[in-house]
């Protein structure tokens, strides 16, 4: 068993570890730095985890903000009726 041998992973490849993403997360969360950050690391980051971990952040936001739309505009379309009856 101690023989055995591993394959060689690659530096564009390497995991990123359970601390490494909780890290990741903190950085990304800081208002207009962690954005730029993630932007950054979406388009340019060696390391494929990061870079996909960085994309999906990109894509959780662009959800929020269509979410976040949705609900301002139905808000914005319920007061416009009610004071149309009122």
């Amino acid at each position: 068993m101690a023989n055995q041998r591993t394959p060689k992973i690659p530096e564009d490849y390497k995991p990123i570890s359970m601390w490494g993403y909780f890290g990741y997360e903190i950085l990304f969360s800081i208002p207009i730095i962690g954005w730029i950050i993630v932007i950054i690391f979406a388009l340019t980051a060696d390391n494929h985890n990061l870079r996909n971990f960085a994309r999906s952040q990109f894509c959780l936001w662009i959800i929020w903000l269509i979410f976040f739309v949705v609900v301002a505009f139905t808000g914005l379309m319920a007061s416009m009726f009610d004071s149309m009856i009122h």
